[in-house]
């Protein structure tokens, strides 16, 4: 027995839950510190990266999943430290105020039980939506459960946004642990008894974490997918901690307003994601190659306006070029989870997991890095000159990565090696 796509579509729910959370993090409380309490960009920077380097343990989420055993528990325990995290992570920026120190310390626990939390429940959800769909399942499933965990972010964004206005820190307490708690309280309920009555292979429990991780690094397509995350995620997230903080310095954003801009920018993905599942679904339109090459490439676009608006009296907006940048994020990101989930059933059988694990530890290994070379860069260059051109320099620098990575794309995929149609729900 497979999952049915009532039981993806709960799956959706929890990965909906888990994007609430983590934009909570990545884009208000970063936006706060570096503005409402001018820390330097570099501190949220770190915390993130914080979060991501504690990702790493994404492989072994996903071989103890490869080896047996009942993964509901570990989604919805990870989804607790999920919310514990998030909850303490708002609980840490209001304290900068009093006790920069004790606020430190407890950003710094906090940050960690985000990333354990991110890693326990999103690389056993993952692994479950691998061994658990049918195999002409696997990228309808895999777009249904992002276009969710997108629409999370965005409502999310956007809700709290509404709510902050005018900041203080008890409106933040209570708009971040209502998002936790109901987030934690979603994940209990999807999960109620998906489990029983699957039928799952599993690989044998004597084989050893490093002795699998070894095989699965020796297959080509695995190793050369795995750098390609790496390069494309670190120009996906470098612009993550500094659109806000540019958006408020630059523009004179408020924090409300910037919360609800990146609401807007996930927005865009969530429209690009349709974009490339309608296109290929419907009208069996262009490979994966050539989506990935086409989000790349428009987001590089993207990011030299964004840069040229905050450095000239230019006639362009901030706001529709933000969503037009997550727009062609969106396209690049479905397109890549539609090779990713193809790819993970490649190889040696019942290492779904193992596989997803690696390319999810790729991923917040780059996520954490872009971040924090962003991040860093913006304080490098604002010592010496002034905020638009500094801002813009890094922006710049992240076009020219997406560039390399859609350079990447074309020789790793080749010309139609995996066809867009492996997002439809069809043998």
């Amino acid at each position: 027995m497979t999952l049915s796509f009532l039981q993806i579509f709960r799956l959706g729910l929890v990965q909906m839950a888990l994007g609430a959370i983590v934009v909570l993090t990545t884009s208000t409380l970063n936006r706060l510190m570096v503005v409402e309490f001018a820390l330097p960009a570099a501190l949220p920077g770190m915390l993130v990266g914080l979060h991501y380097g504690v990702q790493l343990s994404r492989p072994h989420w996903g071989f103890t999943s490869d080896t047996g055993g009942k993964r509901t528990r570990w989604i919805i325990g990870g989804m607790g430290l999920l919310a514990l995290g998030g909850i303490g992570a708002a609980l840490g920026v209001t304290l900068f105020a009093q006790s920069y120190q004790l606020a430190l310390l407890l950003s710094l626990l906090a940050y960690a039980l985000i990333g354990v939390g991110v890693g326990a429940s999103g690389t056993s959800l993952l692994a479950l939506l691998a061994t658990a769909t049918a195999p002409h399942q696997r990228a309808a499933a895999a777009m249904i459960t992002w276009l969710m965990m997108i629409f999370g972010i965005a409502l999310t964004a956007g809700l709290a946004g509404s709510f902050l206005d005018p900041y203080s820190a008890s409106r933040l307490m209570m708009v971040v642990s209502v998002i936790c708690v109901a987030a934690f309280v979603v994940t209990i309920l999807a999960m109620g008894r998906i489990e029983r009555g699957l039928r799952l292979k599993a690989e044998p429990a004597s084989m050893s974490f490093i002795d699998g991780m070894r095989d699965v690094w020796r297959e080509t397509r695995t190793r050369h997918f795995t750098i390609f995350v790496f390069l494309s995620m670190n120009a996906y997230f470098m612009q993550e901690l500094i659109l806000e903080p540019y958006a408020g310095l630059i523009f004179g954003f408020t924090p409300g307003e910037s919360t609800s801009l990146s609401g807007m920018q996930n927005g865009g993905v969530f429209l690009g994601m349709l974009t490339v599942g309608i296109a290929a679904t419907g009208f069996k339109i262009g490979a994966l190659r050539t989506w990935v090459m086409v989000g790349c490439l428009g987001s590089a676009t993207m990011l030299v306006l964004i840069a040229t608006t905050g450095l000239t009296d230019s006639s362009f907006q901030l706001v529709p070029l933000v969503i037009g940048l997550g727009y062609f994020n969106g396209v690049f990101a479905v397109a890549a989870i539609g090779a990713m989930m193809a790819l993970a059933s490649e190889g040696r059988g019942q290492r779904e997991g193992t596989r997803m694990g690696l390319w999810g530890a790729a991923q917040a290994i780059a996520a954490g890095f872009g971040g924090l070379t962003g991040a860093v860069a913006v304080d490098v260059m604002r010592g010496v000159m002034a905020d638009g051109p500094a801002f813009g320099i890094v922006f710049a620098l992240e076009a020219v990565i997406f560039i390399a990575a859609a350079v990447m794309a074309a020789r790793i995929m080749g010309r139609g090696s995996i066809k867009a149609s492996t997002l439809v729900a069809a043998e």
